[in-house]
């Protein structure tokens, strides 16, 4: 009966559909009888199981986090996450042209960055009287560079360093006797070598002297010219000069700068040479190729080692004519043989001579080599001081289509006759209405040939003066022991004559040894003395003692060289004239896209009390104080209606408008600005396209 079941078993999974197991294997304990027997009996060779079909079919397979490359290509495929791919990587493709766009657009519309020589005041340093490091009562190299950190105290980031070539010292060294020298009295190649890269650790730039018209007579080129030795024979101007009973009558009637004739007859060569100076300074023939070549290869060589630029000073006196025509007298009346001084002449042949731009040009473009490499440009100054011929000096700025120098030196608020708010004024629009179009402006109020502010105008207008040197747009140019108000000594302690045959007399009273504080020198040496007298006001006009006094001279430069620094429309915007009289000089400084305006009321004469709401429209009835010459009216609110300044006292006002002056028809012809750039609040940047 059992057997009959198991046989009928098989039989109904097979009639159920099941499916075939061949996993069953017989075991081997069974006897071969039984085996023998079970093989001839009819035994199935699968066993059928009835499973539902639904159930055998696979499970769902879905994505999960570290999935073989596989399985994640099974999905990679479907459409749902194709699709999303291609969206995601187009976007990315998008972004990135977004994001180029953006960038090339900024670039576009970005003004230029204001460069090194633009974005800071200029400081001028007079080596042989800033501080002495040896005890020889002399300044030098090691000496300015021990005085480093009182330049990174001002916020200066420019240094420029007057003549220290090797040199006899006649006219205070301005005669090389080798330009490829340090003289000793300031130390070797290797002082000067330690000083610059003191200097370019700091992150500034030095600027150096150099006057290519003349040599010292020292100069191997002029002993071998003197002796008329190959090439050189010709480097000087030389001349015949008439002889009789002893005296030599020289080839025309040219006078020096320092007066009596421009001929010096030398017992070498027989012959007269020109010397637009001293006679221990004869001129160079610049009309000479080799001459040339010999001042470029200066040039390269200080370049080579590493300065930042060049001021040329001198170079009107490049060039002088050939026909050798006696210049025109200003006073006709004048016996010709009376004449002796400088000022009793035209120099028309002696000065400016066609050609002379075209040898600073090429100055130019020798410098140029040197600026090749990123964020070295070297800077060219040009000394152009033509007085009162404001459009000669323009020349020196080059053409739009040939650069010469970045800027010709401004004296003008140096030459000023008399001082006024309308003196001022003038000499300011003078410059500013001249000046090419996409040039930019400088200013100094001192210089080694000048008398100090506080001996020139008075010590009353010396914050006044600060005060509008570095709020003017362009390049402020500050001569050392200014931002103290150091005085010129007394003229009796030192003579302003020009004798050659000692060095100490041939000097001015503003050379005078730097005033670092109140012990014996004045900080200024520890030897016994010092070249020049100190001034007898040093321990109360000093470095160290105005760091310490909030009010002082010393501390208003300096926070107004931070705000130059920090507000962009005193950095580089808009500067417009609001008003100017006898006694006040008043302008702001704005710029497009910011409602921040600064106004700057200067006092250069007596008390005066002005109304600005009624000269500007639009502006508020109030403004706020933010440096002022006397410390504690900082942060005070006035009224524009009544803004009173007393003799010497400087405002620079802030406040907030939504009409700037210079968007005003009424102001149109008296505002300037040099690199025009366009503020966008939205995206904190500047743009060109206003």
């Amino acid at each position: 009966m059992v057997e009959e079941e198991a046989k009928s078993l098989p039989m109904e999974l097979s009639e159920k559909g099941g499916v075939e197991n061949n996993g069953f294997v017989q075991n081997e304990a069974f006897d071969d009888k039984e085996s023998n027997i079970s093989s001839q009996e009819e035994m199935p060779k699968t066993c059928i199981v009835d499973v539902d079909p639904v159930a055998m079919e696979e499970p769902v397979l879905k994505p999960y986090a570290g999935m073989p490359k596989e399985v994640l290509l099974q999905f990679s495929s479907q459409a749902r996450y194709r699709v999303t791919r291609e969206i995601l990587f187009w976007l990315i493709i998008a972004a990135a042209i977004v994001l180029v766009c953006a960038t090339i657009a900024i670039i576009a519309l970005s003004p230029k960055c204001l460069d090194w020589w633009q974005a800071s005041p200029i400081y001028q340093i007079y080596p042989r009287s800033f501080k002495d490091s040896n005890m020889d009562g002399n300044g030098d190299l090691k000496g300015i560079q021990e005085k480093l950190d009182h330049i990174t105290y001002l916020n200066i980031k420019t240094i420029w360093i007057t003549s220290f070539f090797k040199s006899p010292l006649k006219d205070l060294g301005y005669g090389a006797e080798d330009f490829y020298a340090v003289d000793p009295m300031f130390g070797s190649m290797s002082d000067f070598e330690d000083l610059l890269a003191a200097i370019h650790d700091r992150g500034l730039k030095v600027i150096v002297d150099l006057i290519p018209n003349h040599t010292s007579d020292k100069h191997r080129w002029f002993q071998l010219s003197r002796n008329r030795t190959g090439k050189y024979t010709d480097y000087y101007i030389w001349q015949d000069c008439r002889q009789a009973a002893g005296s030599v009558t020289p080839p025309n009637n040219w006078v020096s700068v320092f007066g009596n004739s421009s001929w010096q007859f030398d017992d070498v060569r027989k012959q007269c040479y020109f010397h637009q100076f001293g006679k221990e300074q004869p001129d160079l023939n610049f009309r000479s190729l080799a001459v040339q070549q010999e001042i470029h290869d200066i040039i390269k060589f200080w370049l080579g080692k590493g300065i930042d630029g060049f001021s040329f000073s001198a170079v009107k006196y490049l060039l002088e004519a050939t026909h050798l025509r006696d210049e025109p007298q200003v006073n006709k009346s004048l016996n010709p043989e009376s004449i002796t001084a400088y000022s009793q002449l035209y120099h028309d042949y002696t000065t400016t001579q066609v050609g002379m731009h075209d040898i600073i040009r090429s100055f130019r473009q020798t410098m140029n080599q040197f600026s090749s490499e990123p964020g070295r440009y070297r800077f060219m100054g040009s000394d152009g001081d033509e007085k009162d011929d404001i459009e000669a000096i323009m020349m020196y700025y080059g053409t739009s289509f040939i650069q010469e120098a970045d800027f010709p030196f401004n004296f003008n608020l140096i030459n000023m006759k008399n001082l006024s708010g309308n003196s001022i004024f003038e000499a300011v629009n003078s410059w500013m209405k001249n000046m090419p179009a996409g040039k930019w402006p400088n200013w100094a109020v001192g210089s080694p040939n000048a008398a100090r502010i506080s001996s020139r105008i008075g010590k009353k207008y010396v914050n006044v003066m600060n005060m509008l040197l570095l709020t003017l747009p362009g390049t402020p140019v500050t001569y050392y022991g200014e931002e103290i108000g150091m005085e010129n000594i007394a003229s009796e302690n030192v003579s302003e004559k020009h004798v050659y045959s000692d060095p100490v007399v041939v000097t001015f009273p503003e050379k005078s040894p730097m005033q670092w504080d109140g012990k014996i020198n004045a900080g200024f040496t520890e030897a016994n003395s010092s070249w020049l007298p100190i001034n007898s006001d040093y321990q109360s006009v000093n470095v160290e003692v105005q760091m310490s006094w909030s009010n002082s001279t010393l501390n208003l430069y300096r926070e107004l060289t931070l705000l130059r620094d920090n507000e962009l429309p005193i950095h580089r915007g808009w500067m417009c004239y609001i008003w100017n009289d006898p006694d006040v000089f008043v302008y702001v400084r704005e710029l497009d896209g910011l409602d921040r305006v600064f106004m700057m009321v200067l006092n250069f004469g007596q008390e005066s009390t002005i109304d600005l709401k009624a000269l500007v429209p639009n502006l508020p009835s109030e403004a706020i104080v933010r440096l002022s010459t006397n410390f504690s009216n900082v942060g005070k609110a006035v009224n524009t209606e009544v803004i009173k300044t007393e003799m010497g006292e400087g405002l620079v006002l802030e406040y907030k408008t939504a009409k700037p002056v210079h968007t005003m028809e009424a102001f149109q012809l008296n505002c300037f600005v040099a690199e025009k750039a366009c503020y966008s609040s939205a995206f904190n940047l500047l743009y060109v396209n206003c």
